[in-house]
């Protein structure tokens, strides 16, 4: 046993705390010269995380308490991105299950659990946030408790022990009502409960790669916890992928982590999580082994995806002015592609019926939109469809996926939330209130979800929390709803004017503004009726001798609705891509040509009618 070792992930359902509480444990273990200059969410180093208020990378970093060493993973609480909780759950030795004493156990606390519980880790609880309003210690203590019965949890891991914290404060303890002003109480039970790696040096070098990334002078970097052994730079190695090909190689970097850096080292033993580099094309659940080493380790396995999309190369008429030059290509696009899929286990990609398209598979919606996002900020240029769910084929029927849908709203605003989730085929689980809040539980086709968060934002005026996660696959039934107003279509190229728009307002609502470039088949905007409208945005007043004044020409002229990426996933059509470039989103008609996108609808109503 490495007693002086601990190896732990944190895990929760979104939003209970995570990251708030490692940054308590960094600034009370003295990573940082001035605590108060450290900041907040130190380890959500990524624009997008820090943007949206969420963990999306699994973090690696250490600590020192007491000269104990304890190696943290801080794991994302969103379930789209649970592939990433399944892989570093390999790691450790232990878990702390972040709760929220309010909302107590929530759709992803259930998932994180059972991976925890399914790899036999010891949980530690951690009721966190116990000075919010309206707390319900015990409640929540027991729901827990029920969770882990319901789950399978062995009679060792029921008895689960309890801490209690107010992690934004930095303080814990072992009563809710007596907490002490640093974190000491949690660093003990760590150290107490958290069993230290056992080890067996005499047994060859084997290790698990669970986590890859890049530097840009030492280039593809491995991560993962050696099993057994030890490991020296310098040292030579054998890679074992996944189907069993056995590449040498050796090990010419490695580090350990420290604090918030990586430590150069001479070498690591077995119980540590390194990171090493020297090896090309690494992968995720690739084994690095002395050579002597005959089999891999148990690959690492994570759950189906449940939603794809169609990338593809940028057909549109201004492709290639706003990306990075020669990145726009069908080639580039794919090893982008691929590489994702190096990183990210649960993510697929195939490629599609033409060289230029591929069919991407995620998690979710919000997993394919971090995707785009963080591509289109690379300076790659590209096209996507409307996201649709995987359908399963089996004995019984065609299968669909199904998620656990958890909501919280005021009073007020909960028949509004019922209505739309009625309309969306959702089945009431579980409804109650509780001093002005209400809590429902539902499950609800994957399909019919899609689009449904930025609609829940309106609906409740931002107000309200929404989250979900994947639940089982079910029998298929009823279609999905359709939107229910059509699009403005640009009839001609050219730049819109003021002129154009405000005579155009009575229409629908605009997606651009004023002296905006637009061509052929780009959508402008929502018409008020259920068909698509081509309108002539770049319509220029007819000249005379007249002069109006200049406020004449904006007068009355709404301010364009500013849509965001997630905005245009929800709205798109079927008949519609939407063009991702690093400086714009453009929603555009599959068929631009006008004259042929009506022929093509007219020979579409006529077979559905026959």
């Amino acid at each position: 046993m490495r007693e002086q070792l601990r190896n732990i992930a944190i895990i929760a359902h979104v939003d209970h705390g995570k990251t708030t509480l490692v940054d308590g444990m960094l600034k009370q273990t003295h990573v940082f010269r001035d605590a108060n200059q450290a900041g907040e969410r130190i380890l959500d180093n990524n624009d997008l995380e820090r943007e949206r208020g969420i963990t999306i990378l699994a973090k690696n970093t250490a600590v020192t308490w007491n000269n104990i060493k304890i190696n943290i993973v801080d794991t994302p609480g969103h379930a789209d991105f649970g592939g990433e909780v399944e892989r570093v759950l390999n790691m450790v030795d232990g878990a702390l299950l972040l709760i929220d004493a309010v909302e107590g156990p929530m759709p992803q606390t259930r998932f994180v659990l059972r991976k925890a519980l399914g790899l036999g880790l010891r949980v530690i609880v951690v009721i966190n946030k116990v000075d919010r309003n309206h707390a319900r210690v015990e409640e929540v203590l027991n729901e827990t408790f029920d969770l882990f019965i319901e789950l399978g949890a062995t009679d060792e891991q029921a008895e689960f022990p309890v801490i209690y914290a107010i992690g934004l404060d930095g303080k814990s303890g072992y009563d809710p009502d007596t907490l002490q002003d640093n974190l000491d109480p949690l660093f003990e039970i760590i150290v107490k409960e958290v069993p230290p790696p056992q080890i067996d040096e005499g047994m060859p070098a084997r290790l698990l790669v669970t986590t890859l990334e890049y530097d840009n002078y030492k280039g593809q970097l491995g991560i993962g916890r050696l099993q057994s052994g030890t490991i020296k730079r310098g040292m030579n190695v054998v890679r074992i992928t996944a189907g069993g090909e056995r590449i040498p190689g050796k090990i010419e970097y490695l580090f350990t982590h420290h604090n918030l850096a990586k430590v150069d080292i001479d070498e690591a033993h077995a119980g540590d999580i390194v990171a090493f580099g020297g090896l090309d094309e690494l992968r995720i659940s690739d084994t690095i082994a002395h050579p002597d080493v005959k089999e891999a380790l148990p690959a690492i396995s994570v759950e189906e995806p449940t939603v794809k999309m169609t990338f593809g190369v940028n057909t549109s008429p201004f492709a290639g002015q706003e990306g990075k030059s020669g990145w726009g290509t069908s080639r580039r696009l794919r090893q982008r592609l691929m590489d994702e899929i190096r990183s990210n286990v649960a993510l697929r990609v195939v490629d599609g019926e033409t060289p230029d398209r591929f069919i991407v598979s995620g998690r979710g919606e919000l997993h394919l939109g971090i995707l785009i996002e963080t591509m289109r900020r690379e300076g790659y240029e590209f096209e996507v469809s409307k996201p649709e769910v995987i359908f399963r084929e089996t004995e019984e029927g065609l299968m669909e996926p199904v998620e656990e849908v958890s909501i919280e709203v005021a009073d007020e605003a909960t028949g509004t939330i019922i209505e739309l989730l009625g309309n969306r085929r959702g089945e009431m689980l579980n409804m109650f209130s509780e001093n002005g809040t209400t809590y429902l539980s539902y499950l609800v086709p994957t399909r019919f979800l899609i689009g449904f968060q930025s609609q829940f934002m309106r609906s409740t005026g931002g107000l309200g929390q929404y989250s979900s996660v994947f639940d089982s696959y079910a029998l298929a039934h009823g279609e999905a709803p359709q939107r229910k107003l059509g699009s403005l279509v640009a009839f001609e190229r050219g730049t819109s004017t003021s002129y154009a728009l405000l005579n155009g307002q009575q229409r629908g609502t605009f997606f651009i503004g004023p002296q905006v470039d637009v061509y052929e088949g780009m959508v402008v905007g929502e018409h008020i009726r259920p068909e698509d409208l081509a309108v002539n945005v770049a319509r220029t007043k007819h000249v005379t001798n007249h002069r109006a004044k200049p406020k004449e020409t904006v007068d009355g002229l709404v301010s364009p609705r500013n849509m965001s990426l997630d905005d245009f996933l929800e709205f798109m059509a079927e008949d519609e891509l939407l063009e991702v470039t690093p400086q714009s989103l453009r929603l555009r008609k599959r068929i631009l040509d006008t004259e042929s996108r009506v022929k093509a609808e007219k020979r579409r109503k006529a077979l559905l009618e026959a």
